[in-house]
């Protein structure tokens, strides 16, 4: 309880995002000062501690929230999915739910307080999260003077620069927000709704009607699995055809020498041999160019979250999921920046030098961070990417392997560390010879590779530049002791996708943000839409397939990144200010209503796919007695299949809006 000299202060309400962040703020804040309390909330405690804030002297209470306070919902009726026809969740009107101990834990804090700081994460979940704040404290205080704090560091340096240097909540920001929340509750719920009340009433061997599981759609889910389909139709549909290129050989001083044909590949046989029927009759070949030239691998780029989980997840063996909880937990220990960063560039008031100062100490990288200085200091790729609200990731302070009682969090650590000092170093350098010698009418080129400075390779074993040996040759030489073969190849087929290329895949074409990547990966794998195979690679489920197909069956694009992309540059608009959150809401709900009515019209499709990506084996074991095997063989009756649980007049499955079938409300991932 404060003391009697203590209550005289005037009051502050400090609200992070959780409650870890909230003890964390309340250490370095009050130089660990401060004493902790419980309040209706048991997962929020309130920690207070007295400082100069404003220009006095002030009694903080630093609180937490889990997450966003308030979230839409539907009334009781349209919950209870058989009650309710499901196109009526497109205008259905809202009821807002909300964490009452949460929000009553707020209330009592801000009754009593003068100024309320909101320190959620600086980006749009957090300014949204943070009027949520501001409306229930204001509940209990009109009067509260509401601020924002923006940070990128959980150091004592970086929250006290953002005390100095307060802003007001977005508005713009908090209603893209909201809207991009309406919109995937709707089309969420609607989708959602269809498939799984479709798939549970004709399949219930694979979909129990009392199976809490659902079939979720979601508009950054669906297009995420989509890339995944993609992929495998583009490894079934490729053709391996063989190829033939001529290859001379040569050894000089003890050197061999691989000379590569400079012509295109020769897919026809007889083509190909003709041209290494030329190239034998020639009695010599002949050097035509002898060029070297100094060639350079360049230093990584500054890192963001894209980049940090695609390097994790090839070099470190993770998932997109495990980098994500890594590297929060390496931020909220005040190890690293946050890594909730699209930045790949330093401003330039960053003091660079001043982070590599932390670092020289390390028995491992420090000689390296004390070259960096003695050379001048860093020297960042300047590059493009710029959110406006975090730095690229970086080491906060020098931690030792003994520091960490998880080998995972060292391995991130140290990723970012030698990252950092990779991107303030120089490139590696080197010189590149290129040796063209003719053989009759045909040309073969070799290349070598002589590295003289390896730059920041020295520090970042992520990466390669191997030297390659070719033998010395001078312009005019003949050479009449060579070999030539016709080396036959195959072409291959693009690979299954990876996790790290499903991040490039989703940062390129605009699905989600760096900071939800990880989400939507995570979500399609417990949705069971896809599984990594032995080699951790991303293979799509018979379910996830059948959905894909199903919908591009329908013509619908609900798959498509386009669709989704289209949609992120609506709020991008919001948040600008340059259109409305109800603008945007009208005209997307509308053109997803459209496509839910044409679903429900094809919605056999559902079943037609799933049945072609079903084995007939197991069709037969399963549900016997649907349809013959040719039939099924036959693309031109796709759109009839029937089931012998329906009425003989029956042509296709009826719409399930409104079946007899009670379901429970249920959590859903839509986004």
């Amino acid at each position: 309880m404060p003391t009697q000299d203590e209550k005289k202060l005037p009051r502050a309400l400090f609200v992070a995002k959780n409650n870890v962040m909230a003890k964390r703020i309340s250490a370095l804040l009050s130089k660990d000062k401060a004493v902790w309390r419980d309040g209706p909330s048991p997962f929020n405690k309130i920690y207070s501690f007295s400082m100069h804030f404003q220009g006095r002297e002030t009694l903080i209470s630093v609180t937490s929230v889990s997450g966003h306070l308030m979230c839409p919902t539907f009334g009781y009726k349209l919950k209870e999915w058989h009650e309710s026809t499901t196109e009526k969740l497109f205008n259905a009107p809202l009821l807002y739910w909300r964490k009452e101990k949460v929000a009553q834990n707020l209330k009592d804090e801000a009754a009593n307080s003068n100024v309320l700081v909101i320190l959620t994460e600086c980006d749009r979940e957090g300014e949204n999260i943070g009027a949520q704040i501001k409306i229930v404290c204001q509940e209990a205080n009109p009067n509260i003077h509401v601020f924002r704090a923006k940070f990128s560091a959980v150091t004592t340096e970086s929250l006290e620069r953002a005390l100095e240097n307060l802003h007001s909540l977005d508005e713009n920001i908090v209603d893209a927000v909201n809207c991009r929340m309406e919109f995937d509750l709707r089309i969420g719920s609607a989708f959602s709704r269809l498939q799984t009340l479709y798939y549970r009433r004709y399949f219930p061997a694979q979909f129990p009607p009392d199976d809490p599981k659902v079939i979720s759609y979601g508009s950054c889910q669906f297009p995420t699995l989509g890339f995944v389909v993609e992929r495998e139709k583009a490894i079934q549909q490729f053709i391996a055809r063989s190829f033939w290129m001529p290859q001379l050989d040569h050894v000089k001083d003890g050197v061999k020498t691989e000379f590569t044909w400079n012509g295109k590949p020769q897919f026809n046989a007889v083509k190909a041999r003709r041209f290494y029927t030329n190239a034998r009759t020639a009695a010599r070949a002949i050097v035509e160019m002898v060029y070297t030239y100094p060639t350079t691998k360049p230093r990584p780029s500054a890192l963001n979250k894209a980049d940090l989980q695609k390097l994790a997840i090839k070099q470190l063996g993770m998932t997109a999921h495990e980098v994500t909880a890594v590297a929060e937990q390496l931020y909220l220990r005040g190890l690293i920046s946050n890594p909730k960063t699209n930045t790949n560039i330093f401003h330039k008031g960053m003091e660079l030098n001043s982070v590599l100062a932390l670092l020289v100490s390390d028995t491992s990288w420090g000689a390296f961070a004390q070259k960096i200085v003695d050379d001048g200091g860093a020297m960042p790729r300047k590059e493009s990417q710029n959110d406006g609200v975090h730095p690229p990731i970086h080491p906060l302070r020098l931690a030792t392997r003994d520091e960490f009682s998880c080998e995972v969090e060292w391995r991130v650590y140290e990723l970012v560390a030698r990252h950092f000092l990779a991107c303030c170093s120089k490139d590696a350098k080197g010189q590149e010879t290129r040796v063209t010698i003719r053989l009759g009418e045909e040309n073969f080129t070799a290349t070598g590779l002589h590295v003289d400075d390896r730059g920041y390779l020295e520090i970042y074993p992520y990466e390669n530049w191997d030297e390659k040996s070719i033998g010395k040759y001078d312009h005019g030489e003949t050479i009449t002791d060579y070999q030539i073969q016709m080396i036959e190849s195959k072409m291959e087929p693009p690979p299954l996708l990876t996790e790290a290329d499903l991040v490039t895949l989703m940062d390129e074409n605009g699905i989600g943000t760096s900071a939800t990547h990880s989400q939507h990966i995570q979500t399609i794998k417990n949705r069971e839409y896809v599984m990594l195979d032995g080699n951790q690679n991303l293979c799509s489920t018979v379910l996830g397939r059948s959905l894909v197909e199903a919908y591009e069956n329908m013509g619908l694009p609900m798959a498509s990144p386009g669709l989704h992309a289209d949609f992120e540059r609506q709020l991008v608009k919001i948040c600008e200010g340059k259109r409305t959150k109800e603008q945007v809401l009208s005209e997307y709900l509308a053109m997803y209503r459209r496509m839910f009515r044409v679903a429900e019209e094809q919605i056999h499709e559902f079943g037609a796919a799933f049945y072609r990506n079903t084995t007939l084996d197991q069709i037969k074991m399963e549900i016997p007695e649907i349809i013959d095997d040719k039939s099924l063989e036959n693309d031109e009756n796709r759109n009839w299949i029937q089931f012998s649980s329906l009425d003989s007049n029956d042509t296709k499955p009826p719409f399930p809006n409104s079946s007899s079938q009670q379901d429970t409300d249920l959590d859903l991932n839509w986004q």
